[in-house]
């Protein structure tokens, strides 16, 4: 059997990029259904953009477009065009959905406060990893971050922790209430793992060593019907100093096993104990 033909390249793009579209989409849509109508500050640009609107009552959209666009100015002259033309997209689209759902959702969808931040951090956190996924940021303290460790030896995700925690504390300035900021905290650690779950499951994956006698046709089956790269290995038994051959192949994400059915063929499913 031939191996799977990779999809055309224009495919590849329309799909990164409309699913990014869709996670801006998501992220929008937690913080103007969840996050803004409860009062609840979270991190990042966008917590900023929201302390302002609460304050001055300047719409998200219009602080989230200019502070982007200055800091991706700031960015393509001290780092050059590194972070990519998906930043850019992701920052002027993220102010279009604001723009969009704002004046829309007025009202909190759901009236209590800790399950708003507790919804909005998930669909917000989930969001973002989905970009992180298609090799994009949502800018903001992201660039930031990559500024302030290009000229000081910190981590990036130091830095953005670093910036989160002053702009949600700094709720406490306008609301002089720390359950304000308490629920903001909240929201930052339902995101941060929102965030982790769904790349840790996004970048699985497993390798493998094979240890048999019929590692030929292993390695044809491996190659041919699943269509991954395989290495073979020369080694020895220790105790029966045998020479063996080792069958060695990795696989990411959706993972690979050898059906106990009669016909022992190769199937894309989750991974089950290996066969002796």
């Amino acid at each position: 059997m031939a191996p799977k033909k990779k999809p055309h390249p224009f495919w590849i793009f329309l799909k990164s990029y409309g699913i990014i579209t869709f996670a801006l989409f998501a992220n929008a849509l937690a913080w103007t259904a969840f996050l803004l109508p409860s009062e609840i500050v979270g991190g990042g640009i966008t917590g900023l953009s929201a302390l302002i609107f609460y304050a001055t009552g300047i719409p998200v959209a219009i602080t989230l477009i200019i502070m982007n666009l200055i800091l991706l100015s700031i960015g393509v002259k001290a780092l050059g065009f590194g972070f990519g033309i998906k930043t850019v997209y992701s920052a002027v689209v993220l102010a279009f959905f604001f723009g969009l759902l704002q004046p829309l959702i007025t009202e909190p969808i759901v009236d209590d406060r800790f399950m708003s931040a507790i919804l909005g951090g998930i669909l917000g956190g989930a969001s973002v990893g989905l970009v992180f996924t298609q090799g994009g940021s949502t800018g903001g303290t992201d660039i930031i971050a990559m500024l302030i460790a290009k000229y000081r030896n910190i981590s990036q995700g130091r830095i953005i922790l670093y910036l989160d925690l002053i702009i949600i504390s700094s709720s406490y300035l306008l609301f002089q209430s720390l359950e304000v900021m308490v629920y903001g905290y909240v929201t930052m650690a339902v995101a941060s793992y929102s965030i982790d779950m769904l790349l840790m499951g996004h970048r699985r994956s497993v390798q493998l060593f094979i240890f048999s006698p019929k590692y030929e046709e292993i390695a044809e089956k491996i190659a041919n019907d699943i269509g991954r790269g395989i290495t073979l290995l020369n080694g020895q038994g220790w105790y029966s100093a045998k020479k063996v051959q080792c069958s060695s192949w990795s696989y990411a994400g959706m993972r690979a096993r050898w059906s106990s059915a009669p016909s022992r063929k190769w199937t894309r499913k989750p991974l089950y104990p290996w066969p002796t």
